[in-house]
């Protein structure tokens, strides 16, 4: 066992003999990568909280902004995972998303009234707390002197903390250098507490590379091993995980700790729903942990996630956040919310997506103070009490798209809560890289959706849900996306079918969806440009203006309206020999497509290009199709509702989870153990 895993997690108080839990760890990033320092240690000077209306001071030669100061990051001050080296006369501030300590979601979801700080040094320094408030205003604390002879600590209570708020500490080192040897986050433990272990289940599909850093990872932490049933990571593609360089080396370091298993490709809802299968059939582990294929992941988030579904009130879905792969700096969103009468999810009111710590950290984003609470969170991370399982079922059978949204609302609608505990994060490949809205993904992106809001909109028929599904795809059609259409009509047919046709053809649609894909222009990229002939402009802007986003309600209106109008004579026969402009892929919308009837556009990931070619009789009939079939499914909306609801527990039953993993490769026999 290693010295740091011989650090006790619990230590009795000598007073009282209350038992303390250590829930989470002041850790840092050994790899020296200067991006990610900033989510882990603040090296400006102490900052007050400040919310964006009151970053300016008036002064009597105008207004002045406040600009934070910012000291370069110091990762050479980094010893390891656990300690710090601090020059004397220097301070850090360790309120930042790592290693702050986000007291109101504890206030909110637990039992727990107090928390411990414990922070050990081999020389003087001072340690200065802080804690802040759902407005963002920080206040000082405590300031305790600390020595080299015995650990620092401190009980701080947390019943003030109901709408928000954090606690932090600064370190500041004396006359001498010091080291920061530990420093921890600990909550008094009941009688009878009992502390859950986890199965992770990772998904994957041809990223045999990624599973094999995952199996090194996990192996790495021996705090994570003491609470680690299985890494059950099922293989649903084609390079298989087992023929990667280094698996059998990363796998014997888990030895039995590891299961891979393989099946025919069901998506991410049917991997996923595969892991929860194992999981709660095994029996061992209190949780499983749903965790994305090509993610970094912060095995310290993984241990607070489990320790605080340890405490909550009732069993709770836990959830991770979501960094950006390529800027590391960048948190995704800070929570999701369903809009319900859109039926859409985005980022919970108040809150902001894309912020970079590395420009404003936790002390100076007073938002980020607010408790927020979400009705789902992302299968990148996510931790699932294997008791919610057994009682509302695994993952819906929809292949990929909607299966975790649809299950933190399920969870809800049976009394469960979801919470994105900041503090647990991995990376992930942003979704600005790619634009899956007009690609293969489209057939699910529409299905799925309809299907949640059958299954949960309070409002009648779906309140605007229909009216912006038909929207969509005029806009679409609108920019000669002529292939997604198609996939978005073909998902409207299938819904139309019942419930029998998702476990029916979840192995089977994919291949079907990109034979159909194929045969549009649009959907055919090409890598290499130089293909396409050279593009000629047939007719000049009208008054020399290019085409603008439209700024008003009336201004959309009529642009769409001309652009359909115009839709409908027969596309320029010169369009189809030579495209008459270039299009990148951020100007790609309907507003500048429509007015052309032939165009080369980049792809979202900028590795390709597509010719776009003006289709007057595909857009008729595909406008008509779609009029036809949003009429269909309102006019059928209450009975299908009806026919999904009733049939939710079934299609979601480990039963028939079961029989579709038996169907999945039946010449292989299906689903196998390979370890």
């Amino acid at each position: 066992m290693s010295a740091t895993s011989e650090v006790k997690e619990a230590v009795m108080d000598q007073d009282s003999a209350m038992v303390w839990k250590t829930v989470h760890r002041v850790v840092f990033p050994t790899d020296g990568d200067t991006d990610t320092l900033p989510l882990y240690v603040d090296f400006n000077a102490a900052q007050r909280v400040v919310d964006e209306q009151h970053r300016t001071e008036r002064t009597g030669a105008g207004t002045t902004a406040v600009v934070a100061q910012h000291r370069a990051q110091r990762s050479d001050f980094i010893v390891d995972r656990r300690q710090l080296q601090l020059p004397a006369y220097r301070r850090v501030s360790f309120g930042t998303y790592f290693n702050a300590f986000p007291a109101s979601y504890w206030r909110a979801h637990t039992d727990v009234a107090q928390v411990r700080l414990l922070v050990e040094v081999d020389g003087d320094a001072t340690v200065v707390i802080y804690r802040s408030n759902a407005r963002g205003t920080s206040n000082r604390v405590e300031s305790i002197q600390v020595g080299a002879d015995e650990p620092a600590s401190i009980d701080l209570p947390i019943t003030a903390f109901g709408d928000g708020g954090w606690y932090w500490f600064d370190l500041v080192a004396l006359d001498t250098d010091v080291t920061l040897q530990r420093a921890e986050w600990a909550v008094p433990q009941p009688e009878d507490f009992e502390p859950g272990t986890i199965s992770i289940a990772v998904t994957t599909f041809n990223r045999p590379d990624y599973c094999v850093r995952h199996l090194s990872t996990f192996a790495e932490s021996q705090e994570l091993l003491d609470v680690l049933d299985r890494l059950i990571i099922t293989d649903q593609g084609t390079q298989k995980v087992r023929d990667q360089d280094g698996f059998d080396e990363a796998a014997a370091r888990l030895g039995d700790k590891f299961a891979l298993l393989e099946q025919g490709n069901l998506g991410g809802s049917g991997g996923f729903a595969r892991g929860m299968h194992e999981t709660v059939n095994d029996g061992r582990s209190k949780y499983v942990i749903l965790l994305d294929d090509d993610v970094l992941v912060e095995t310290e988030g993984i241990l607070r996630a489990a320790n605080f579904a340890d405490f909550t009130r009732k069993p709770t879905i836990v959830g991770g956040h979501m960094f950006n792969l390529y800027e590391r700096s960048v948190l995704h969103s800070f929570g999701e919310e369903i809009n319900e009468y859109r039926y859409f999810w985005g980022p919970v009111t108040n809150t902001r997506e894309a912020h970079d710590f590395s420009a404003s950290n936790l002390r100076t984003t007073p938002w980020m103070h607010r408790r927020i609470d979400v009705d789902f969170n992302g299968w990148w991370m996510c931790l699932i009490p294997t008791s919610i399982i057994r009682e509302i079922g695994l993952a819906l059978p929809v292949f990929i798209k909607w299966d975790d949204a649809e299950y933190g609302i399920r969870a809800k609608a049976h009394g469960f809560r979801t919470v994105s505990l900041p503090g647990a994060a991995v990376w992930h490949m942003p979704w600005t890289e790619k634009d899956d809205t007009i690609d293969w993904q489209a057939y699910y992106h529409q299905r799925n959706r309809w299907l949640a809001a059958m299954l949960y909109s309070p409002y009648k028929h779906g309140g605007r849900m229909p009216r912006e599904s038909f929207m969509v795809d005029v806009r679409h059609l609108l920019s000669m996306q002529y292939s997604a259409v198609a996939l978005r009509l073909n998902a409207l047919e299938d819904l139309l079918d019942g419930p029998s046709h998702l476990h029916s053809t979840i192995g089977a649609k994919l291949p079907e969806i990109r034979r159909r894909r194929a045969e549009f222009d649009d959907a055919r990229v090409s890598k290499n440009i130089a293909e396409f002939p050279e593009v000629k402009r047939v007719k000049p802007p009208k008054r020399g203006i290019k085409p603008a986003p439209p700024r008003t309600l009336k201004g959309a209106l009529i642009k769409a309206g001309t652009g359909a109008l115009r839709q409908m004579r027969p596309a320029r026969p010169e369009a189809g020999v030579q495209p008459e402009a270039n299009v990148p892929a951020m100007d790609a919308r309907w507003w500048r497509l429509s007015q052309l009837d032939s165009a080369l556009v980049s792809s979202a990931d900028g590795s390709g290009a597509s010719w776009y070619k003006r289709d007057s009789d595909q857009f008729q009939s595909m406008l008509k199709r779609s009029m036809i079939l949003h009429q269909r499914l309102l006019a059928r909306w209450d009975t299908l509702a009806e026919e999904y609801q009733k049939a939710l527990p079934e299609f979601t039953s480990q039963q028939a989870w079961a029989q579709t993993f038996e169907n999945a490769h039946p010449a292989e026999g299906v689903g196998k153990s390979v370890l």
